[in-house]
């Protein structure tokens, strides 16, 4: 039986990392791509195939997964997009080129690679693409409004997608994550500190509250999980007969999505806001 091919996005940490980890081990043979060098030669240490992709970059898109196809013979079965990043920061504050930038990855640069991946898996007769979205890719939260915007924007986009390839033997598929133990906050710390001028803000007394959660590590919340419960989500998506639209990790996406459902648009702000 030929072994299946997937390609990771975003895989130097966090829920990519735990992904190339755990397909590798269900016996996928798993591309696991990171945006910096020195990433994909760690990963290359311990014996995974790593094209260096960056979703700002369309060049190492490009090479990235010409790269993946070359070591295939021209097929790829699975396309995981994951890598992403937040710019913590009240709308109100947020620079449009702060916007721009993070369109470029978390949405632009997804869009890119998956238009390129959708003719390779046309030829082959099949293939999955599945997209890491979040809960705040359905409801909304404040300081992540950059954040949001483009998770927003990722799910109208992959809506969209899997309705276009219906007709096809390409299934579409999100993931929505809550919160997860990674590195995701203290990435975002280097893009608040470039485009948030906070000691200017209106806000800025309670900027000084929001700096606290941001730069002080702390022990996992109540309803956190390991980035391996988004992992176990991945592997039902790419192996159902029938996978579902829309996977939900963690208790409090599963909540958000029933409160979505039920509550007006003010009630369920009053919920969010009580936090």
């Amino acid at each position: 039986m030929t072994q299946k091919s997937i390609l990771i996005t975003g895989a130097s940490s966090g829920i990519g990392f735990d992904a190339a980890h755990g397909l590798r081990d269900a016996g996928w043979r798993v591309f696991a791509s990171c945006r910096k060098a020195e990433d994909c030669e760690r990963l290359r240490a311990v014996g995974f195939e790593s094209p260096q992709i960056d979703y700002a970059d369309a060049d190492s898109i490009v090479n990235g997964l010409a790269e993946t196809l070359e070591a295939t013979g021209g097929t790829l079965d699975a396309l995981y997009n994951n890598g992403a990043y937040a710019c913590p920061g009240a709308v109100e504050d947020l620079p449009t080129d702060a916007l721009r930038e993070i369109f470029e990855t978390n949405l632009f640069g997804w869009h890119e690679l998956t238009r390129l991946v959708i003719p390779v898996m046309r030829a082959q007769g099949h293939g999955r693409i599945i997209n890491c979205s979040s809960v705040l890719g359905f409801v909304g939260y404040k300081w992540r409004g950059a954040y949001v915007a483009t998770k927003f924007a990722l799910e109208g986009l992959t809506d969209v997608l899997r309705q276009e390839l219906s007709d096809t033997a390409i299934k579409v598929i999100l993931i929505e994550p809550g919160p997860i133990t990674s590195a995701f906050r203290k990435n975002a710390v280097p893009h608040f500190e470039k485009w948030i001028d906070w000691q200017n803000s209106a806000r800025r007394d309670a900027y000084k509250e929001e700096l606290d959660r941001l730069y002080t590590e702390t022990e996992p919340g109540k309803f956190e999980l390991p980035a391996a419960a988004v992992t176990k989500k991945i592997l039902h998506a790419l192996n159902a007969a029938k996978p579902k639209p829309r996977y939900y990790v963690t208790t409090p996406t599963y909540i958000m999505g029933f409160l979505r459902r039920i509550l007006s648009t003010r009630w369920l702000d009053a919920v969010i806001l009580r936090g």
